[in-house]
């Protein structure tokens, strides 16, 4: 395959753009592992006690990713996170305004390979959150292993991210007051597996876990698509029932991480690399589905309140479609 170059002669922007996304994809790939390694040397060189006293911390902050986290104004307000979205661009759609009296559980649809739109739209201010729905504070729960590494887990957590554990969405749809926002990718890491362009297909028939939580704590559940998430990465074939898509499942099970094997575009040609490609992304945030506080919810009210929220989906789906340029014989397909 021939490669295509990125032109020598290219705006400053169009270079900040691609560097921010360069420290994201490295961040999410790479970062972690470092971060671990680094804090290992330390322990074993002159930066011993230090790094001594930080282990001795985490020990007694090991419950933060459980309680809400650590988010930094600071950070979620980086210039570096304007780049990273324009890059794309990415966008926030707001269909109706939301009270910040009560709390929230967003389901952000699709995952997609790395959820970019989750992230920027979530975990920065970039594309003005905090504007679009005052007095609401967004968590974007992911996987507890990346808050065993040191270093790592921090600068994550300045974001909002927390642990996707049953306790750590508890904890925040139980706040007094209400204005706390879970953000789940609902169709978890399996999901990144199907993230092929033009895909539709959403793996939320058998989730239901996020319901009955819901329904215990009188939450709202607000169905959020973003269109063009699955158009960033290229994913070698691995329909399911294929011999690659058996080992990735195997891994996932074995591991608790998907491993989708995503490529797209370099840093100085477009043609292969890790980086995306340069999509539109519009995350489109529903109105909400407001479930009564059931403490201990049958399983046909589960069933019955899950149906509704797939009701609500589609109907967003429906209605953004045409104006984000999905074909009007397409349609999401659950399983």
């Amino acid at each position: 395959m021939p490669l295509h170059f990125a032109p020598l002669r290219l705006p400053l922007r169009r270079r900040l753009q691609t560097a921010a996304v360069l420290q994201w994809v490295c961040s999410f790939l790479a970062l972690g592992q470092l971060c671990a390694v680094l804090f290992a040397l330390a322990l074993r060189g002159a930066l011993w006690l230090p790094a001594l006293l930080y282990g001795l911390w985490l020990l007694a902050d090991r419950d933060t990713p459980r309680r809400g986290g650590a988010p930094s104004a600071w950070v979620r307000g980086w210039a570096l996170w304007t780049h990273f979205r324009d890059y794309f661009p990415i966008s926030l759609v707001r269909t109706t305004e939301l009270d910040p009296r009560r709390n929230y559980i967003f389901g952000f649809h699709p995952h997609g390979v790395l959820a970019a739109g989750a992230f920027a739209n979530f975990c920065t201010e970039a594309t003005g959150f905090g504007v679009l729905f005052p007095g609401l504070r967004p968590h974007l729960l992911t996987l507890p292993c990346w808050f065993r590494l040191p270093l790592f887990r921090d600068y994550m957590m300045s974001g909002g991210l927390v642990s996707s554990e049953k306790s750590s969405l508890e904890y925040l749809l139980s706040r007094e007051g209400g204005g706390q926002v879970a953000v789940i990718a609902l169709g978890g890491p399996p999901e990144s597996l199907d993230a092929h362009p033009g895909a539709l297909t959403l793996q939320l028939l058998g989730r239901k876990g996020f319901v009955r939580i819901a329904l215990e704590h009188g939450a709202s559940l607000v169905p959020v698509f973003s269109f063009g998430e699955n158009e960033l990465f290229r994913q070698i074939p691995n329909p399911p029932g294929s011999g690659l898509r058996r080992f990735q499942l195997r891994l996932q099970r074995i591991w608790g991480v998907a491993i989708p094997l995503f490529h797209a575009r370099g840093v100085f040609q477009y043609s292969f690399g890790l980086l995306p490609f340069r999509r539109p992304i519009h995350t489109v945030v529903g109105s909400p589905l407001v479930l009564p506080r059931t403490p201990n919810p049958s399983p046909q009210t589960v069933e019955r309140w899950h149906g509704l929220y797939l009701e609500r989906l589609v109907a967003l789906f429906e209605e953004h479609k045409l104006g984000y340029g999905v074909p009007p014989e397409r349609h999401l397909t659950f399983v």
